[in-house]
């Protein structure tokens, strides 16, 4: 399936909630800290350069982004947190839209949260995971920049990143992912056709009865 992603498109911003597109459809909405490479992951995945706006200031980009793969599919780029330079009103603004956006949502079938593989959850992190688990919406995990450790440093990360999340009793799946050398690539492309083609997953469980 990986060809829809390479036709995402940009169609519109939303700086609060009630400016978001019409709620059908199939979302899966990216998040992450404001360094945590978010950007990267998404214009990796569809084999764009530019498609989500790289800034050097993170916390830049304060907008719900929609990046519409067809007619019922979108990827949602949502603002980065826990880093940004501006002002306690907007941070306090942001958590309560994305607090509101998880929560509500009815499109909303899947939550990608980038974390630096150096600093993997932190506090706002674990709150995003309480967020998804709370409203009963899966999350898959990229513990971005992995190619900043040796194989076998970053396969222990992950490790205790799972560890941790077993000890939070929080419910997400983990992967290692670099938009520099394409690891785990793949892999969070499958994640994405499963919450985006659901049809196929029941047609493989069928054939395999």
């Amino acid at each position: 399936m990986s060809q829809i992603y390479r036709q995402a498109l940009y169609t519109v911003s939303a700086t609060q909630l009630s400016e978001l597109p019409a709620d059908t459809g199939i979302e899966v909405a990216f998040a992450g800290r404001s360094n945590a490479g978010k950007s990267s992951a998404i214009n990796t995945i569809t084999d764009q350069k530019s498609l989500a706006r790289i800034s050097k200031t993170p916390g830049r980009t304060q907008m719900i982004n929609f990046f519409k793969l067809d007619e019922e599919r979108s990827l949602v780029d949502l603002p980065g947190y826990g880093y940004a330079k501006v002002p306690e009103q907007i941070k306090i603004r942001w958590q309560q839209n994305l607090g509101k956006y998880l929560d509500t949502r009815r499109s909303l079938k899947g939550l990608m949260v980038m974390m630096d593989i150096r600093h993997p959850l932190k506090n706002f992190d674990i709150q995003m995971v309480k967020w998804a688990n709370n409203a009963t919406l899966p999350v898959h995990i990229l513990l971005t920049k992995a190619d900043k450790f040796k194989h076998g440093a970053a396969m222990a990360s992950l490790h205790q990143v799972v560890l941790q999340l077993n000890k939070l009793e929080l419910n997400a799946s983990v992967q290692l992912f670099s938009s520099l050398n394409k690891t785990g690539k793949d892999e969070a492309i499958a994640q994405l056709d499963r919450w985006f083609f659901p049809e196929h997953e029941i047609e493989a469980t069928e054939q395999s009865v």
